[in-house]
């Protein structure tokens, strides 16, 4: 059964190509979620990736308690093939001509393979945007928030492991130096943490050297000895046979969709490992955007936002240990209680279809 309140599949009049829009709830307000251009396979897979992605933005936002609900937008790429400059903006255009039909009920934002120039382009059509580069009024580029409210949660997982907030000394591995994995890595170096670090781009290698970080292969970092493990690149790191090899306290990391089934939650939960859910740990970007672009916060009330995510995952992990539950299955009651408490468009109830271990975008 669609837990979607509308999906929105439309072959776009310039490109060519299949836009998909998901909306999966309204409840809490008008779904935001990002603008995902990747290769897939077959389009139906982008179809999957936005109806899970999109349902994971609604429990972002309602474990943060924002006043909006998810969406996500993808578009289907064929394998083995890159748009040059014109077709870009072409799919751009034709993004942007979806989400105005839906005449305010979505807003996209950056997602993997796009940017925040890429929303001024979308934003030529619609107003329904956010992350627009900050010279054109936007809140620009997203990744050195979204390392902010990661390093937020982090200071809450050093808390009730090692009593202090702080992460100076702490042995961190950090899968992905990308631009939020290496705005994290230099937050936690800062810190005093040290870092074990990698990346699939050997060329990265010279971050960790600036970091003064052990560079590890990224095929072993998961298993490296360390306080806590920080997945930064792409998802579905945790399995049945990474969880038993991990050697860590803690998985807390901006990584979408790190689960590759619900059940490695489980796993983790009884290896007594703590994981802090992606979608609550890689928040700080949205929130951040969303707060000063749809919601007309200041920078400042928007940075506020962001920094509760310790507070966050601070509450999660009390009521975790208090009802003898996995912090993912805290994280996925809070969402569907705040969203019970909602009502949908005119009143409607809201179905309440949130799977019981969500996976982030």
């Amino acid at each position: 059964m669609l837990e979607h309140e509308q999906v929105v599949i439309r072959t776009g009049r310039r490109s060519r190509l299949p836009v998909i829009v998901a909306v999966h709830s309204t409840a809490l307000g008008p779904a935001a979620g990002g603008l995902r251009l990747w290769h897939y396979r077959d389009w139906r897979d982008g179809l999957d990736d936005a109806l899970r992605l999109s349902s994971a933005m609604t429990s972002k936002f309602a474990v943060a308690g924002l006043p909006s609900g998810g969406g996500k937008t993808v578009v289907a790429l064929p394998q083995g093939t890159k748009p040059d400059a014109g077709r870009h903006r072409d799919v751009l255009h034709d993004v942007a001509d979806v989400i105005a039909s839906l005449a305010g009920a979505y807003a996209t934002g950056p997602d993997v393979g796009t940017g925040p120039d890429d929303m001024a382009v979308i934003g030529e059509i619609t107003p329904h945007v956010f992350c627009r580069p900050a010279h054109l009024g936007g809140s620009g580029d997203s990744s050195p928030h979204t390392a902010r409210g990661t390093f937020a949660a982090l200071r809450a997982v050093s808390r009730r492991l090692y009593g202090t907030p702080s992460l100076a000394g702490r042995t961190v591995a950090v899968a992905g130096l990308g631009r939020v994995g290496a705005a994290l890595a230099r937050l936690l170096a800062a810190e005093g943490a040290a870092l074990t670090v990698t990346d699939i781009d050997p060329d990265k290698r010279t971050i960790g050297e600036e970091l003064g970080a052990v560079w590890s292969a990224p095929e072993t970092i998961l298993g490296a000895a360390v306080d806590i493990v920080v997945p930064a690149a792409l998802g579905s790191v945790l399995d049945r046979q990474t969880v038993a090899d991990l050697r860590c306290r803690a998985v807390v990391g901006p990584a979408n969709n790190q689960l590759a089934t619900p059940e490695a939650a489980e796993l983790l939960h009884e290896r007594g490992i703590v994981w802090v859910p992606d979608y609550v740990a890689s928040a700080g970007g949205v929130i951040h955007a969303v707060s000063v672009e749809l919601h007309r916060l200041t920078a400042d009330e928007a940075g506020a936002r962001v920094d509760a995510i310790e507070r966050t995952v601070d509450d999660l992990l009390d009521t975790a240990r208090s009802r003898g539950q996995s912090p993912a299955q805290a994280a996925g009651e809070l969402a569907r209680r705040r969203l019970r408490a909602a009502s949908g468009p005119a009143g409607r109830p809201v179905a309440q279809h949130l799977p019981a271990q969500e996976q982030h975008a």
